[in-house]
């Protein structure tokens, strides 16, 4: 039998809508319990340094008040690295950013900041924090988070949901490789970035994979067929895919 899989929700933007506007609503707090409630197995927020839709004191009443485990989504710089070792959450996934773009537009360089990174992952796995890595299907990245000493990386699938066709088969075959590399290196591997439900599938059937995070397309549906149903949905295909795949 496959082993499950876990999903994990990033709730950031329902912290957009909100600060579209500006006040209290919609909650993100009120949005990751109903994922709990829905059959999320975490929850994911990141925190940017410009604070486009998480805000500090979102982390800070997660922090408060989650019952199921918070995935800290961070840059990779002295400011993030203290707040993560101030609220101490299950775990930190370092991601790229850049101040001009939309949505993180692709993996992290682990192997060109192997220096910077280095002590910044020391620091935080020494707090008892699950050190992650956001990065591509790639072996020279993935050879770098183990020198790292992360237990843990993210593949982005952004470009696998942006594809079609031929292309597109391409990119899910390179996903394929890159997992089954983690599971021969001994990390565990994680996927997220721009999965729908017409996309999930033939990701979550990948058996080296232990967790999916997806956000923004769940926070869109929502607004058709409420956020409970939309992840419910997201819960039922991942449950299928995997079963499939035995």
């Amino acid at each position: 039998m496959a082993q499950s899989l876990r999903l994990g929700v990033n709730i950031d933007h329902v912290a957009t809508v909100r600060n579209a506007r500006g006040g209290k609503l919609p909650d993100p707090l009120r949005a990751a319990a109903l994922a709990t409630k829905a059959g999320a197995d975490g929850i994911t927020a990141h925190l940017r340094e410009d604070r486009r839709h998480i805000v500090d004191a979102d982390i800070e009443a997660l922090m408060r008040e989650l019952t199921i485990p918070l995935n800290f989504e961070m840059a990779a710089t002295e400011e993030m690295v203290r707040i993560a070792l101030r609220h101490k959450p299950h775990a930190a996934c370092i991601v790229p950013e850049k101040r001009e773009e939309r949505t993180t537009e692709g993996g992290l360089d682990a192997a060109g900041q192997h220096n910077h990174l280095k002590p910044m992952v020391a620091r935080l796995r020494d707090a008892g924090i699950r050190v992650s890595l956001f990065v591509e299907a790639d072996e020279r990245q993935l050879e770098a988070a183990v020198t790292l000493g992360v237990p843990v990386v993210e593949l982005h699938t952004g470009r696998y949901c942006e594809l079609e066709g031929a292309a597109q088969k391409a990119e899910l075959e390179r996903l394929r490789r890159g997992a089954a590399l983690c599971g021969r290196l001994g990390l565990e591997c994680h996927m997220g970035h721009g999965l729908s439900y017409a996309d999930v599938g033939p990701v979550a059937a990948i058996p080296e994979v232990r967790e999916l995070n997806i956000g923004h397309f769940l926070v869109g549906e929502a607004i058709f067929v409420g956020l409970e149903v939309a992840i419910r949905e997201m819960r039922r295909l991942i449950d299928e895919a995997r079963k499939g795949s035995t």
